[in-house]
């Protein structure tokens, strides 16, 4: 067969995300090689890589075709060919298959495609996500990788890293925002012949996978600023501790701290230095908790993961008693780039007390769901509307929540408060390790409110009396509220069993649990009264408070009346139709079998 001519060298790469994947893109990658093969194109003429995540999670499975940098959305096996035979050999991009386009900076590439979803964004701790393959050294060392690492063993004191760190305005992506620099100097400070340094990746939070995506598409990021980190405290050892339902991130990232070491940029002197350092990771069962840098220390020291009263802090007595430094994995990517860009540089970004970019992971009822990465100081209205497209099916904004599920909800007034720690704390919310939740006109306020509740009483270790008991009270309450049984004073005892939890806990989950409660009071109020006084949830979620009525728009046509289950529906041929309320167990089969939109849920 003879070979057929394709116009230029291209390059073709997968997001092997895990939702990318769970949408079948590696059939898609497997379904390409043999189109390729069938038309006699070899590796020289097509190049095939897999990334990370690129963020854009509505989109998948992406498929992103260079040179051009071309992204095309939802791509599905009956797309290869035409994708082979238009774009690869006629190369003319498949127009009906390509994401709409706009401006996305990102620090070593300035301009980083052409994606509406990114016109907002800038991307640093993220910005080799997409990019790069995940599983291969030499790309992350084709993007300056390891640099930082060298500038900072030639050319640099420990203390001079750590100033660094400490101009650069850097805080703790992980939730409580402490200056990076000052955890590192108490740590270097700290007496101790032998430092840890702890790479946190405990990643819980419902609808989080910020940390995960980052190590999935960017491991050597985490290794380089953890190295450089251990170089700056004077420790000789790391420990990654991720929980173990990430197999892919945990297999990327034992790769890549094998092809470090192979590399001699983990183990005995470094470089060719007198720095050692290496690497192990060390796997945690799931527990919420051991987001919390003491339970993470007993988890990983063997025991129960359950958090101590501090001080002293870990930065001074943590792992096995000795000083430790623990960052999430967020903060860690952003140290490198601190280091080969400048401190001053990354202070330039955000706003006067939050420095940088942050990482958010968008979901619920918003069109663009995925990764997010903004500077400090951008609005929520921007994240929502402008990035994340706005809400779907025509539907009204009603809250945000911002900080997983210990953070608070925040109504459509505070849509122009500005992301920073800050603001979001003025407002009544937190930062949290980035997951943000938007809520639409159809949900019901006080019902996420227990929904987040139940959660972190669920995963409450149990220590101390405060988180144990007092969430446990305000389950009930809430519980008592949504199934249609809440009695007068019931807002008033959740805030002051709420106000009780926050002063009176040991660690940050306790002192944040009552969080989405107090603020869904705070900002809802009149929803709470509502389902005490009127028994009523005009949002239509609490099942025991819905009720099901046939209005004068039935003809009659006993639809209603056949799927009934329980008889509750009674009515002659051609004769409106009446549901026996005492009967009615509001399954809401009638709903959907009525053509005449007749039955009317209130």
């Amino acid at each position: 067969m003879k070979k057929r001519n394709v116009r230029a060298e291209k390059t073709i790469t997968f997001c092997n995300g895990p939702g990318c994947m769970h949408l079948e893109s590696t059939k898609i990658i497997d379904a390409l090689k043999q189109e390729l093969q069938k038309r006699d194109l070899s590796y020289k003429d097509v190049k095939i890589t897999i990334s990370g995540c690129l963020g854009m999670c509505e989109q998948g499975p992406i498929v992103i075709v260079n040179p051009g940098y071309i992204i095309y959305g939802k791509v599905k096996l009956s797309d290869v060919s035409q994708i082979v035979e238009e774009h690869i050999i006629k190369n003319k991009p498949v127009v009906r298959l390509t994401i709409e386009q706009n401006h996305l900076y990102n620090r070593f590439f300035r301009v980083f495609g052409d994606i509406d979803f990114f016109g907002k964004q800038m991307r640093i701790a993220l910005r080799n996500c997409g990019i790069i393959d995940p599983e291969n050294i030499d790309d992350y060392l084709s993007v300056r990788g390891y640099e930082a690492l060298a500038k900072v063993l030639t050319d640099l004191t420990p203390e001079q890293v750590i100033e660094q760190i400490k101009i650069s305005g850097l805080r703790g992506r992980g939730g409580a925002g402490f200056p990076t620099g000052l955890k590192w100097e108490f740590t270097r400070k700290a007496a101790g012949d032998v430092k840890y340094v702890i790479c946190n990746a405990d990643e819980g939070d419902p609808g989080a996978f910020m940390d995960r995506s980052a190590i999935e598409g960017d491991p050597h990021s985490v290794i380089e600023g953890i190295i450089i980190g251990g170089y700056a405290i004077g420790a000789t050892e790391g420990k990654v501790y991720i929980r173990a339902e990430y197999p892919l991130a945990i297999k990327r990232l034992e790769k890549a701290i094998k092809d470090a070491r192979e590399h001699g940029f983990l183990g005995k002197n470094i470089l060719g230095t007198d720095f050692s350092f290496d690497i192990e990771i060390r796997l945690g069962a799931g527990a919420f908790v051991c987001g919390e840098e003491t339970a993470l220390i007993h988890s990983i020291e063997g025991s129960r993961g359950m958090p101590r009263p501090r001080p002293p802090f870990p930065s001074v007595s943590g792992l096995f008693g000795k000083p430790t430094l623990i960052n999430n994995v967020e903060t860690w990517t952003n140290i490198p780039v601190i280091i080969l860009d400048g401190a001053k540089w990354f202070s330039s970004i955000g706003t006067e007390k939050s420095k940088g970019t942050k990482v958010f992971a968008v979901a619920g009822k918003i069109k663009n769901t995925g990764l997010v990465e903004v500077p400090m100081g951008t609005t929520l209205r921007e994240i929502v509307y402008d990035i994340g497209g706005g809400i779907p099916n025509g539907k009204k904004f009603k809250a945000i929540q911002t900080g997983g599920p210990s953070g608070g909800c925040l109504p459509e007034a505070y849509l122009d408060v500005p992301v920073d720690y800050e603001s979001l704390s003025k407002a009544g919310s937190i930062m949290g390790s980035g997951g943000m939740i938007v809520i639409d006109e159809d949900s019901c306020m006080v019902n996420i409110a227990r929904f987040f509740l139940e959660f972190t009483q669920n995963e409450s270790c149990g220590k101390c009396t405060p988180c144990r008991e007092g969430t446990k009270r305000m389950l009930e309450i809430l519980t008592r509220i949504v199934e249609g049984k809440g009695q007068s004073g019931d807002i008033e005892k959740l805030e002051r069993l709420g106000e009780t939890i926050k002063k009176a806990s040991l660690c940050g989950l306790g002192q944040s649990a009552p969080n989405p409660v107090l603020s869904t009071i705070k900002n809802f109020r009149h929803e709470y009264e509502e389902h005490i006084n009127d028994k009523k949830c005009t949002a239509g979620e609490c099942q025991a408070l819905l009720s099901y009525t046939i209005s004068d728009k039935c003809i009659g046509c006993t639809a209603c009346k056949k799927v009934c289950p329980v008889n509750a529906i009674t009515g002659q041929v051609k004769n409106k139709h009446i549901i026996d309320q005492q009967k009615c167990i509001k399954c809401g089969q009638c709903v959907q079998a009525c053509k005449f939109d007749a039955i009317v849920k209130g």
